[in-house]
């Protein structure tokens, strides 16, 4: 027996256990006599009592309960398939003539029972009026479950073994797919203490890139609280709520809207059996997709590495130690410390060999300074057009896409200032004449977007492309101006351009995008004292030159304008 047994007699207990004996019909919901069984004692008790019958009509589990509940044993909480039932139909009674709880239906949905029913004792010890709950297939927009009642268990037209086969099937036909290329079918989570406003547009974001990564999203949930639930976030009543629509929905993954610990993120997991990931692993997932080039694959790997390593936890039995304990004392070492300690040395490795590729990236900034040719660094928010205004200066085809973080491998190219401004050479040395062809060119390197709350370590694991920015004479802060969020975006990228300690270096704001509302794109302009442009349509290019000549000039590292007044295309080098 399972539940509230303290205070029963003795003869009370013995005909429960009786109850293992009985027997029902696949094809009955319950026999007349179990019902009347349960009911009597019930009543005598003064307690609900249920049963937990399977598909072969056998007795799994005697339920003993209060006056308003039974509780259910753990028979695992998580689903038993997206397609499959339990296998298990729960009859209990209740003392009041009143339908299934609240309690009763969460159990039905989150367990996947064949059915649950309550069977009304009457003060007589006869059981009289029954209800009935099943589940339905999936249905996004509407009921989890159908619920029906008949005043006697011969009045219920129910076949629960025809009833229970065919809900399978009709599940298995209508079980959502994923579509073609789809990494899982998302609830996207979010909790927030303080700014509504903020965290909707964090969602947003967060739905930019789920649809980056190539999740397919179904919904998005988004709870206040006054303070963030240490174990799983949102807190367990939500966590059933989340569980029981992801069902409706069929949803495989599900995405917070934040950094997880490893311990909330085996809480959520553990009480929902569905796939868990936080805004860091989305993040690092995209990085993986999108690093081409031998750096960004080193760096991206070391970024996933330093955010794996404190989440290796031991899970079984398997990790004890493999000598210890009395006469077995030594230097055993477990599998997970092992693990930890092979983390650790290819971390170090990977430091290593970024370390190098960054010697060598001062190696060519050297060579680059020396040639006097000043370079102008395009940074900005991810997906802010960054690449395309590349392209668009320089007639480049660098890879440029409506997805956040299309650029992860820096790229220089080099532009010619159309009015003939040139950039200073070496004013004597036998290297001065052989350097005049550079005259009137700048380097544009295109370098990585940020995010607000970039994780520390990918930010880390860049250093050796974000020192790039350190030899800038200017910074283009490109916003996307028409973005309604444009302004807190802007200033998450200054945010980590301080965290580089780049404040001191000359930046301009580019407000990109005007094509798309002109006179916002100006006004904004106007008031910030930047640049508007348009890289699609290649407008406002004459100012936004004319713009960094005059920052590059004043800091001496272009000379006077020459002779040719005209504007130049510009070319890609």
């Amino acid at each position: 027996m399972y539940g509230n047994t303290a205070g029963l007699k003795a003869s009370q207990a013995r005909r429960l256990l009786a109850t293992y004996r009985r027997r029902v019909q696949p094809r009955e919901l319950c026999s007349p006599e179990l019902a009347r069984h349960l009911s009597e004692l019930s009543r005598e008790v003064g307690r609900q009592l249920g049963v937990l019958l399977n598909r072969r009509g056998e007795v799994e589990r005697v339920l003993v309960g209060d006056a308003r509940q039974v509780e259910l044993p753990d028979i695992g909480r998580a689903r038993a398939g997206q397609l499959r039932l339990r296998g298990l139909r729960l009859v209990h009674t209740h003392l009041k003539d009143e339908p299934l709880t609240r309690d009763d239906l969460t159990d039905l949905v989150l367990l996947r029972l064949d059915a649950v029913a309550a069977v009304v004792a009457r003060d007589d010890g006869l059981p009289g009026k029954v209800y009935l709950a099943t589940l339905l297939p999936f249905n996004p927009g509407g009921d989890l479950y159908r619920q029906e009642q008949a005043p006697s268990l011969t009045e219920l037209h129910f076949d629960a073994l025809a009833s229970t086969v065919a809900l399978e099937q009709e599940m298995a036909r209508a079980a959502p797919g994923r579509a073609v290329g789809s990494e899982g079918r998302a609830i996207l989570l979010g909790a927030f203490t303080g700014s509504r406003a903020v965290a909707e547009d964090s969602m947003e974001e967060l739905r930019e890139l789920s649809r980056t990564a190539g999740v397919e999203v179904l919904d998005m949930m988004l709870q206040g609280r006054k303070e963030i639930d240490p174990r799983t976030v949102v807190g367990e009543g939500k966590l059933q709520e989340i569980l029981v629509r992801s069902m409706a929905l069929g949803a495989d993954l599900l995405v917070f809207d934040r950094d997880l610990s490893p311990s909330q993120a085996r809480h959520v997991s553990e009480a929902t059996s569905l796939r868990i990931i936080d805004r860091t692993q989305l993040i690092l997932d995209i990085f993986a997709r999108r690093a081409r080039s031998a750096d960004g694959k080193l760096q991206v790997e070391l970024a996933q590495l330093k955010y794996l390593l404190p989440r290796l936890v031991g899970r079984d039995d398997s990790l004890s130690r493999l000598s210890g304990g009395i006469g077995g004392r030594g230097p055993g070492e477990t599998k997970l410390e092992v693990d930890r300690r092979r983390v650790r040395d290819r971390i170090s490795h990977l430091e290593d060999r970024i370390d190098r590729l960054s010697a060598d990236r001062a190696t060519r900034r050297r060579q680059r300074n020396r040639a006097g040719v000043p370079v102008i660094s395009i940074v900005g928010y991810t997906n802010a057009g960054k690449s395309t205004l590349l392209n668009a200066l320089t007639d480049s085809e660098v890879l440029a896409e409506d997805i956040l973080f299309a650029t992860l491998d820096p790229t220089s190219r080099r532009l010619r200032f159309p009015r003939g401004r040139r950039a200073a050479p070496p004013t004597d040395g036998p290297e001065a004449e052989g350097r005049r062809h550079m005259a009137g060119e700048v380097v544009v390197t295109d370098t990585v977007g940020f995010i607000r709350d970039l994780p520390r370590d990918l930010l880390a694991a860049f250093r050796a492309t974000l020192e790039e920015l350190e030899e800038a004479d200017l910074l283009l802060h490109v916003v996307d101006a028409s973005d309604p969020r444009h302004a807190a975006q802007a200033r998450a990228v200054e945010a980590v351009l301080g965290s580089l300690d780049l404040e001191r270096t000359p930046r301009l704001l580019v407000f990109n995008k005007m094509d798309r509302n002109p006179e916002e794109a100006r006004a904004l302009a106007h008031r910030e004292g930047g640049v508007a442009v348009s890289a699609t349509a290649r407008e406002g290019f004459p100012e936004l030159l004319a713009r960094c000549e005059e920052i590059l000039w004043r800091r001496g590292r272009v000379q006077a304008p020459g002779p040719s007044p005209e504007f130049l295309r510009p070319r890609g080098g």
